[in-house]
């Protein structure tokens, strides 16, 4: 007994389009070159930053570290309170079905 085809043909570039081989062998009308170059240059236009170039004395790079370091502490601790709190929420969820499951 011979096996069905299949109704259209799946070789090679078949991307879900039908037998329309256009659809893939298309050629961009501009390159992704040209298009890179004009974000960067708008990149640039848009958001001209000043960077300082100097030397941070020892005592501005501990200030900057320390902030960041305070900043990182304080997202730690809140995303603990949130995670104890679903955690809770949820642990008292599944206490509360099995108890009624279990007192049918």
């Amino acid at each position: 007994m011979a096996r069905r085809s299949r109704r259209h043909s799946t070789g090679f570039g078949y991307i879900g389009f039908g037998n329309s081989q256009s659809t893939f062998n298309q050629k961009t009308s501009t390159p992704f070159s040209v298009y890179k170059e004009k974000l960067d240059l708008e990149a640039h236009l848009h958001y001209q930053m000043d960077f300082l170039h100097k030397d941070l004395s020892k005592a501005d790079k501990q200030k900057i570290k320390d902030k960041i370091r305070k900043q990182e502490r304080k997202l730690f601790i809140r995303t603990v309170i949130i995670s104890l709190i679903v955690f809770t929420f949820v642990a008292y969820t599944i206490y509360y079905l099995i108890n009624q499951i279990l007192s049918r």
